[in-house]
């Protein structure tokens, strides 16, 4: 599910170095892993990898951000008669974590991978999570692999899952995957990405489910200063998004087959929640026509809009009930579904920066008799989960007031417009703007009169401190 990530091109300015080592401080982020942890971690680098079928020949490939190193999924796809063969794989870090050892430990410490504008405090010592279970190109990893065999209409038919050593052959981003695809010189692995990914966008339209494209803000170097911007996402990173979602799907699956596993749910959205943003659409001057779902305006708004997109980051709000749900012996839970997904769902495609894939590979390899550490550690997993999700969302949040006041702090008494985005209820003097430029959305308080949501506005900066204060407008 989308979230709002900062990324930076470039070396940060001192300040913001300094209000983000800060934050760091504390949130209590680990600065560095444990003398033990890091020898665990170098022994199981070095120690062969398992006994696994060997599946090196299939030419694997993988897409990520340009600069990311903890690759964790890599795939190949092909035609099967008139459908499609799914080959994913995870990387195996269960491969290299002894249950109850320094490394595994740590790893429940931890929970998440964070990520600041700056730096990222990884979940696995980056040794492995960069280096030895990391799916690199041209080298043998092990790691679990999932065959998906798709219909004609991209609908699942077959699942197999099982470990497996893999090399990948190129290490792709999104931006050559769309150019290489659009341009039509993409061999049909890749270009097939294309064929499947919109095949499985017309299967969640028709169940109902919704992917939000909310765009991504980036604090870009330029000329020796900074700028904020957003990057809406390519169809690409919707095609690639559903194969994870294809494989989380077939997890869930198997484990609701075999009575024991661990969800990613979400409930309905509450009456009260849908109708907030039935009023914000309204302000944002977006149509809503009566007979048009919210899974369908979803889908018909262009996230390079100032208007489109901060509609899109209000509809984040619908995901915040989002937990992990654990079951055990065929007693199911009574929600076993993810609203935004419209199916039962569950995280197992990321296990080298997010704790709960690993124990859902384990149930997914042997869901009959999964491994007694799995079955001991399960019932944790939901409240580890929610406190590691819970400090990555701070962490979001200061890294991005911290960054947008890093950015204005020489600004404060300027002038600029925007749209208002947001006002609160019960004070309708309070809200947020969405500037034009730079892209920043913040509180805006100080006026005498009601604000007027999605109406134009000028306002000006009253302050901005990266070290101490939060960006803050008041109408002009």
């Amino acid at each position: 599910m989308p979230s709002r990530r900062i990324r930076v091109t470039g070396t940060p300015e001192a300040p913001l170095r300094a209000a983000l080592t800060a934050l760091r401080t504390e949130l209590g982020v680990p600065e560095s892993f444990p003398p033990e942890v890091l020898a665990e971690a170098e022994a199981a680098a070095k120690a062969p990898p398992p006994a696994a079928e060997d599946a090196t020949g299939i030419p694997f490939f993988t897409v990520d951000p340009p600069t990311s190193m903890d690759l964790d999924q890599a795939m190949h796809l092909s035609r099967r008669g008139s459908g499609f063969r799914v080959r994913y794989a995870i990387a195996d870090v269960a491969a290299f974590v002894v249950p109850g050892g320094a490394l595994d430990a740590e790893a429940h410490r931890r929970v998440t991978t964070l990520y600041f504008p700056d730096e990222k405090t990884p979940l696995h010592p980056p040794l492995l999570s960069e280096g030895a279970a990391s799916l690199l190109p041209d080298v043998t990893r092990p790691a679990v692999l999932w065959t998906l065999d798709l219909d004609a209409d991209g609908r699942t038919v077959a699942v197999d899952v099982r470990r497996a050593l893999v090399r990948s052959r190129a290490k792709l981003d999104y931006a050559t995957v769309q150019r290489r695809i659009d341009t039509g010189t993409a061999e049909e692995p890749l270009a097939l990405l294309k064929d499947i990914g919109e095949a499985r966008e017309r299967l969640e339209v028709e169940r109902g489910g919704i992917s939000l494209n909310v765009p991504e803000q980036e604090i870009v170097e330029r000329d020796h200063t900074y700028e904020l911007g957003y990057r809406a996402p390519l169809p690409a990173d919707g095609w690639n998004a559903q194969i994870s979602l294809l494989t989380g799907m077939a997890a869930a699956d198997l484990m609701l087959a075999h009575g024991t596993g661990v969800l990613r749910t979400l409930p309905t959205a509450p009456d009260g929640a849908v109708g907030r943003l039935h009023r914000t659409v309204h302000a944002l001057h977006i149509d809503w026509p009566h007979h048009m779902s919210y899974a369908e305006l979803i889908r018909s708004l262009d996230p390079h809009l100032p208007h489109h997109a901060a509609f899109l980051q209000e509809c984040t709000t619908l995901l915040r009930g989002a937990g992990y749900t654990v079951f055990r012996d065929g007693n199911l839970p009574p929600v076993t579904t993810h609203a935004a997904v419209a199916a039962p769902y569950t995280h197992c495609t990321a296990p080298l920066r997010r704790l709960v894939d690993r124990y859902a590979a384990e149930l997914c390899l042997a869901p009959g008799a999964p491994p007694a550490w799995v079955l001991a550690g399960l019932d944790a997993l939901p409240k580890q989960m929610a406190d590691g999700n819970r400090l990555a969302g701070t962490v979001e949040r200061e890294c991005l007031d911290i960054v947008e006041a890093a950015l204005l702090k020489d600004r404060v008494g300027d002038l600029f417009d925007g749209y208002v985005v947001d006002v609160e209820e019960r004070q309708p003097t309070v809200g947020k703007v969405q500037l034009d430029t730079p892209a920043v959305v913040a509180r805006l308080e100080g006026g005498t009169t009601p604000l007027p949501l999605g109406e134009r506005l000028r306002v000006r900066l009253t302050q901005a401190d990266p070290g101490t204060s939060k960006v803050r407008f008041a109408p002009a």
